[in-house]
């Protein structure tokens, strides 16, 4: 049985830090693109970073360049995000998602791909974590 299981979230003032982790297992992580995306109030979920091939292809939004770092640890089977100087505007839900490599090979691809895809495709969501940012 696969299970996504994010956590990390909680309320924090600007310019603070999280670092959200995913744990997923019941999957062959090497066979597994995998990414955040995050979902704010009123609007869409969005990709913000994703990993490929290996840990060698990695996309970020230009939302968060240079704020938020992708990783993974495979003997933990845990993906994180590290998220630095934290904004308002990056208040939202995070959802980890991970989907096979076999229909996205690419970081770019799977960030920037619609998310209603993902589940008939093989890929596994989380149920989320909050993260609120007040100025």
């Amino acid at each position: 049985q696969v299970q996504v299981v994010e956590c990390g979230g909680g309320s924090v003032r600007e310019g603070d830090s999280l670092r959200l982790s995913c744990l997923i297992s019941g999957l062959p992580f090497d066979d597994y693109a995998m990414g955040w995306f995050r979902q704010a109030p009123g609007k869409e979920r969005e990709g913000i970073s994703c990993i490929a091939w290996r840990d060698s292809n990695i996309y970020t939004a230009q939302s968060v360049w240079n704020r938020f770092t992708i990783s993974r640890d495979k003997a933990k089977n845990t993906m994180f995000l590290q998220m630095n100087n934290l904004q308002p505007e990056d208040t939202g839900e995070y959802y980890c998602l991970a989907a096979p490599e076999s229909h996205f090979p690419d970081a770019g691809g799977l960030c920037t791909s619609h998310p209603g895809q993902f589940s008939a495709l093989g890929g596994y969501w989380g149920q989320a974590t909050q993260v609120t940012v007040t100025s």
